[in-house]
Formats: structure tokens, sequence, C-alpha cells
């Protein structure tokens, strides 16, 4: 394979005469590790080892060889690889532009190279001749992964780790708290996963259906596991960001602790954690004792996810109903005493609070777009914190024009709950019909905003909520191929939506399919969901027609 195949696109590559020639790789080859480069150069013996059989020793004594080495005059994450029967050299502007070379690398040698075993008997490798000269669009290239909802066991949480890396994604969003469970082991708290990370039975299907699964489900991370789960992304050059919801989506805290609900109007200890699906009513009261509760949480957060490896953590901030406490005499005194001008302004004072929390302890506060709606509440956002746009374009816009980053996320575009194609086979349909094309015309940056302005949208991000997710399958099957069109928006400098070659990136796929397959991905075939992939009977939320540009 040569470089006109590769997925993300490079943003140039060109043969080397004579063509086609290529480089030959052997139980002889060497690498030189430069410094800095370490981590790839482990990342080459203990996944590029296994698939072709080849040591790759430590050397530098012979021109077959591969040489890895930081050059400064490159950008960030930029890479350059030349195959041009020298040593082959791998310069990255950074360890993370190495690394990304490291995948190009990979995708050269072709779809068995994608495998966790050499196939049949110890052979050569060849790589084609080439020069590949590649950077970025973007420096935020993420994914959201909702284990909430439906668990991930850990295993699985490495894995797609492994997947953002092949795709050259280096923002791993863990949505780890919601009103169905509580994944994260907290050890002052532990009701939150001892209570909060099980239920009893689950919705199955869309939250309309007269269906149940009434096998217990449940499962959380320990702190040993999210410390394993922070490196393994850390040596792949992925930054984690933990998400732990506040006010709203916190039924499962509080069947957990019923004193952080509003307890003066609903009877919290009997609350269990949430077997549904759509936007629960309990939400956190606006006391002290919650405020120290959370702070407690995220002393522990904050250490678990270290800043040099997770500068923002999200605190959701989104979807919170305020009829409790409207109800509530607590919040209502509450609000008079903080000067607030109704219960609608409770959300964005608990957002506020942890907004200034952590700016003082050096982390950068991200929530979806509502954390913009400040109304009267004193001091507004913090110049550090960040806007994930969920909702569409406009908050992301607004923030962008305000002065905030903005991840651009709108759930028109790259929600991948959402269905794949119109008709009756699609297992649990919801949302809009947002097809491997559509993704791939996505457009992260809006033309409304000036260059200023655009250079606040530090990239985008696909969003991955798992109600109808129940397992590993059903997230690979809603998440490929698309996110291999979403890699390429978010990496390549592509033209205008309109204006993108589709038919080549089609062409490219037929070759992706075969790495994908290696990988073991129970992604969507181009053709239709196998039978084993479909869900007849279970009641979604297909929404007809073309999604408002918003």
């Amino acid at each position: 394979m040569g470089f006109e195949d590769l997925v993300p696109a490079p943003e140039r590559g060109w043969w080397v005469p004579p063509w086609p020639g290529d480089f030959p790789l052997d139980q002889e080859t060497l690498i030189e590790t430069g410094p800095g480069t370490e981590s790839t150069a482990r990342w080459f013996r203990s996944v590029l080892g296994p698939a072709t059989g080849l040591p790759f020793h430590e050397g530098d004594d012979d021109d077959n060889r591969i040489v890895l080495r930081i050059d400064p005059a490159l950008a960030p994450e930029a890479y350059r690889l030349v195959v041009d029967g020298y040593a082959i050299r791998l310069d990255g502007g950074d360890a993370a532009g190495v690394f990304w070379g490291a995948q190009t690398f990979r995708q050269l040698l072709g779809p068995e190279a994608f495998r966790r075993a050499l196939v049949g008997p110890p052979r050569d490798w060849h790589l084609p001749m080439v020069v590949v000269e590649d950077r970025p669009r973007f420096a935020w290239r993420g994914l959201m992964l909702d284990v909430a909802r439906h668990f991930l066991p850990k295993e699985d949480v490495l894995r797609y780790l492994d997947l953002l890396a092949a795709h050259k994604l280096n923002v791993f969003h863990f949505h780890l708290t919601d009103d169905q469970g509580w994944r994260i082991e907290i050890k002052r708290h532990p009701r939150l996963t001892g209570i909060g990370a099980w239920r009893s039975r689950t919705k199955w299907g869309h939250r309309a259906s007269e269906l149940w699964d009434e096998k217990p489900h449940g499962g959380y991370y320990t702190q040993d596991d999210i410390r394993e789960i922070v490196a393994y992304a850390a040596d792949r050059h992925i930054t984690v960001v933990p998400e732990i919801d506040i006010p709203g989506h916190s039924q499962a805290a509080i069947a957990a602790y019923p004193e952080l609900g509003n307890a003066d109007v609903v009877d919290t200890a009997s609350l269990s954690v949430w077997d549904t699906w759509g936007i629960s009513h309990h939400v956190l009261a606006p006391t002290d004792n919650t405020l120290r509760f959370y702070e407690g949480v995220l002393e522990e957060v904050l250490d678990l996810f270290p800043s040099a490896s997770s500068p923002f953590v999200h605190i959701g901030g989104d979807e919170c109903p305020t009829d409790q406490w409207e109800a509530s005499p607590a919040a209502r005194a509450r609000i008079g005493e903080l000067g607030l001008s109704g219960a609608h302004e409770l959300q964005p004072w608990f957002v506020r609070h942890f907004d200034t929390w952590l700016a003082a302890r050096g982390r950068r506060l991200i929530g979806w777009d509502e954390i913009l709606e400040g109304g009267t509440v004193e001091g507004g956002l913090t110049p550090g914190a960040a806007v994930s746009s969920w909702r569409g374009y406009a908050g992301g816009i607004a923030a962008a024009r305000a002065g905030h980053d903005v991840v651009m996320c709108p759930e028109q575009q790259v929600y991948f709950d959402h269905r794949q194609a119109e008709g009756p086979d699609e297992p649990m349909p919801i949302g809009y019909v947002r097809t491997l094309e559509d993704v791939y015309r996505f457009e992260p940056v809006p033309p409304e905003l000036n260059p200023t302005e655009a250079a606040r949208v530090l990239g985008a991000q696909a969003n991955v909520w798992t109600e109808v997710m129940q397992d590993r399958s059903r997230v690979d099957y809603q998440v490929f191929p698309r996110l291999a069109a979403f890699a390429e928006v978010a990496w390549s400098a592509l033209p205008a939506p309109a204006e993108r070659d589709f038919a080549d990136f089609e062409r490219r796929m037929t070759a992706h399919y075969r790495r994908l397959d290696a990988l073991g991905v129970a992604y969507r075939p181009p053709t239709g969901p196998l039978p084993w992939q479909k869900r007849e009977g279970v009641l979604g939320r297909p929404i007809e027609g073309a999604p408002p540009n918003v």
C-alpha cells in the first residue's frame, strides 16, 4: 500500500524514485531511539513487533534501521516520514508527532500489521519508498464515550484508546457519571460505587419502549484502573478528560447519598439508580454540604488525572430541570441568600463555583454549552473555561465571541448514537440519519466566525451516548466506520464541505475496512447491518428529514 490509501489523508506525500520501490524490513532491522521518542520505540516493539514477528532491536550502526527523532523545526504533532533506500527516518515536531508518524508507518505496512500476532510463517516486510509530510488541522481531535448508561469494562476502554490512536485522535472524553450509574471509585465516598454503580434493570431501546432487560447492570473502575487508563492513554499521546456531572444528571449519586438531593420535597432516601433514559428531575441540592461533597470527589479526580495529561475537567452543567428547586423551601432560601433572580440561576451558580475551584488548582473547566447561561450570577466564567458546543453551532459561536475556547460537537452532525441509514434494519434507530458522507462533510469552524474568533475553536469531538449500546459490539457498530471520516475531518486540511472528494475517501476506505477487520472492529458494513447486528422489534426514536443547522 502507498500513501494514496492513508486514513486520515496526509498533507502531502510522494514516491521516491525508482517507482515503485520498497524498503525491506527483516529480523535485522534496528530502531535508533532519539531523545523524547522512547514511547514510540516501545510501541513499535509491543504492537508492531508481535504483528510482524520482528524484534526491532535498538541500534544505530546500520542503514537497515528506523531512526526516530524530534525535529524542533516541525510544528507540534507534525511528522515527516522518509523511506528512500537508506535508513528510514521518522521525525516529529514533538514526541506526539513521532507517534502519529508511526501510525502512518503501520498503515503503509498493510492490514496484517494491525493484527496482534504474526499470521503465517516468519517473513520479511516491505515498506513503500515514499516521503510523507503531515500535520493536524486541529489540536483537539476527540471522542466522548459514555460508560454511565452502559458500562464498558476496562479492557474495552483500553481497546478504544488504541482505536483512537490508530486514527490520530488525541482526546478521550470519559463520561463517568450520570443518572444511570457512577463509574469511578471515590474512596472517601464508597457508596458512590457500592450503590451508585448498579441498577436493578435497564430499559431496552428508547425510553418509550415497553421492553426491559431485567438483569442487574453496573460496574465501575477502581482508582488503579483509572491510573492504568490514564497512563495507557498518555503513552499514546491521548489526553483524558474526565466528566463528573454537576448539578443535573445526578440521580445515581443521590441514590447513594440521599442528603445530596432536595430531601425537603422528595423522599430521596427511597431513590434508586435510574433504570430508564431521558432527563431525571432529581438534581443536586444547592447546599454547602453538596459543594464540599463534590470538592472532595474532585480532589480525588485531580489526583487520578494529573494536570500534565488531563488539564481539562468536564463538569457537565447541562439539562438541569429546576422544578425541585422551585418547590424546595431550602432551595428558595438559598436563592435569596445568593441574590439570584430565580431557580434557573442555581445551575450557573454551581458551574461558577467549580470553575473558580478548578482554576485555583491549575485546571480548566469545560462544560456543555449551557454553562454560558449565567444570568445575573456574579463573576461569569473564568477566562480559561471552555465550552463543548453540543446543541448546535450557536453555543460555540457565542463562546468564541466571548473569548472562550470551544470544542465543536453538534448533535446534529457528530452524535454517533444517531442512526446511519434510513429503513427498518438499523438497530434501535435514534435521531437523524448521519451517513459516512454526512460526517465526512462536517465542518467544525462556522463561517460566521472571524479569524480571531475561529482561532478559539480548539477542534472537534464525536460523542457516543450509549443508551441503546449495551456492549462493545453495539458501540463498534455506531462508531465505525464514521469515526474514520471524523478523524479525517479533524486531522486533514480539507476543502469546504461541498468540495470534499468523498469518492476518493470511499476508495481509501476499501483498504481501511481491511485494517478494521484485522483489529476486530464490528463496524457497520457499507451494504447495511449483518443479521446479528440488527435489533428487530426494538423501539427507537428516528427523526425524519435533514437536521437543522443551528
